[in-house]
């Protein structure tokens, strides 16, 4: 027997009895824990236990993981990540940005200059949801910003606000010397500052088109969608030399779930119901860098 999985456990607060439901679930599949440990820095609580499994193949974590997660714990979830993810020398993080690194969503900010942000966000919700095509639907969107002056851009870039945890993280990884990306269905405009600013590796998104000092409602070239997504994921840990499975996806809506289910480790943050259950692993509280404890970063 072998310790090959780590449970790490986090939320707003662990109960006794929340952690106790967790570990019976495990003892009920057969598994056994080797050691546990606790941290936290009072914002929200974190629990990892190391399991005593067998060589587990994909499909004997796949039901480890929707056994944990069936139990009743409210406000408690558990990640279970490969051991061999968790002590990797070098990792990749790659992140979604819009409601994942940062808080809002860019096209709707841009589309209230346009008197059309309602509009706008109830398409970005459908798609998000999975119910509409991500490139048709970005057309649409950005289609009323046509006209709006370049300036406006400026005036989102300041409006833009970081997720709750998302400096400490990227600087916890970056001071760790794992690689840092971000790859999104916004716009560089946004997204080129916000890049340099935290020092990221890699990162890549939509190009508005700006003539005469204006929108002109187009995006050009290829659009970054979900089969994108996963593509700059591969692309990217290919060139750092990092092995697919020992990246970490991070994203909320369903133009991620390629990328997510590429990674080693995918993990929903406060995303729509069907990437949830999807998902490796599911953060459910506003706080971006418990990242990091998954990571054992």
């Amino acid at each position: 027997m072998t310790s090959n999985l780590a449970a790490v456990s986090y939320g707003m607060t662990l109960s006794p009895e929340s952690l106790d439901g967790v570990r019976k679930a495990l003892a009920d599949a057969g598994v056994t824990v080797s050691a546990e440990s606790q941290s936290g820095d009072g914002r929200y609580a974190v629990h990892t236990a190391e399991l005593n499994v067998a060589a587990a193949t994909a499909e004997d974590v796949a039901a480890l993981r929707r056994t944990v997660a069936a139990v009743d714990a409210p406000g408690v979830d558990t990640a279970l990540v490969p051991e061999t993810l968790r002590k990797a020398s070098r990792k990749l993080l790659i992140m979604d940005v819009d409601s994942t690194l940062i808080q809002q969503e860019v096209i709707e900010l841009l589309a209230a200059y346009a008197g059309k942000r309602e509009e706008v966000a109830a398409v970005t919700e459908a798609a998000m949801r999975g119910e509409l095509d991500f490139a048709q639907s970005l057309h649409a969107r950005v289609a009323v910003l046509a006209g709006l002056p370049v300036d406006v851009v400026n005036s989102v870039r300041a409006e833009v606000r970081l997720s709750l945890g998302a400096a400490e993280l990227v600087a916890a990884f970056k001071a760790a010397g794992h690689v840092v990306a971000v790859v999104s269905g916004g716009f560089n405009q946004i997204l080129g500052p916000l890049a340099g600013d935290l020092g990221l590796d890699y990162w890549i998104a939509n190009e508005l088109e700006i003539v005469d000092g204006a929108l002109t409602g187009k995006v050009l070239g290829a659009v970054i969608d979900r089969a994108a997504k996963e593509k700059y994921l591969r692309k990217w840990s290919a060139a750092e030399g990092i092995d697919i499975e020992h990246t970490i996806a991070v994203g909320d809506g369903a133009n991620d779930l390629d990328m997510l289910g590429a990674a080693g480790i995918g993990i929903a943050f406060n995303a729509k119901p069907a990437v949830r259950a999807v998902a490796d692993a599911a953060i459910n509280m506003p706080y971006l860098d418990a990242v990091r404890h998954i990571a054992n970063v």
